[in-house]
């Protein structure tokens, strides 16, 4: 036997339960009848608006452990990954680039899995431990890949370069730099404006092949 249908359909013939689209437009009203109201109205309206606004900005205590050092923090619930290892914790190498995912100049890697560090909520890191480029080498001496990718030019204007390493240092661990074409393929998330793209193949299939601990 067929289920009854519980949904009413609107006059567009869409569900009226769970209707985004009717959602919208009751929220859309809403809004505007808030701002054609009176005075006294219009004020508790702003005021619930400001609580919520504020509540969204209260600061969120937050501890983890970035390249070995534990870190006692506040953060708003709306800071990423990336801007707190620059701004609150003045580690520039990992850098901005599209902000948006798209080009992995801000990869870094947590609990030793690559991120994309903008797209990541700080609050979401508690106890986990982040590694930037800057916790590569040790100490003057350069991370194997780091010296590969000089040896082999694979950076040129270098504002890609860090995401770079710490994606191929990634690639590398997770056993996807066999080939040419597998390293292009796992790479295929940083982009390289500059188009040091061979190099940079290059660099992470020497460090792969020499077996150099990583």
């Amino acid at each position: 036997m067929a289920k009854k249908n519980t949904h009413q359909n609107d006059a567009d013939g869409n569900q009226e339960a769970g209707n985004p689209r009717r959602d919208f437009l009751k929220q859309s009203t809403l809004i505007t009848a808030i701002s054609l109201s009176p005075g006294a109205l219009l004020k508790a309206a702003d005021a619930k608006l400001d609580d919520k606004f504020a509540a969204y900005l209260e600061k969120i205590p937050l501890s983890l452990e970035v390249n070995g050092v534990k870190h006692n923090l506040s953060v708003e619930p709306r800071v990423t990954l990336l801007d707190l290892i620059r701004e609150q914790l003045s580690l520039t190498g990992t850098k901005k680039g599209c902000d948006h995912g798209q080009c992995g100049a801000c990869t870094v890697h947590v609990d030793g899995q690559r991120v994309l560090s903008c797209l990541t909520l700080a609050v979401t890191q508690q106890n986990n431990k982040v590694t930037t480029i800057e916790g590569v080498a040790d100490g003057e001496k350069l991370h194997p890949l780091q010296e590969a990718f000089i040896k082999h030019d694979g950076f040129q204007c270098g504002y890609c370069t860090p995401g770079q390493v710490m994606s191929g240092i990634a690639c590398i661990k997770e056993g996807h730099a066999g080939n040419d074409d597998d390293i292009r393929e796992y790479m295929s998330g940083n982009i390289c404006r500059c188009g040091a793209y061979h190099n940079i193949v290059k660099a992470i299939a020497e460090v792969n092949k020499e077996g150099l601990p990583i």
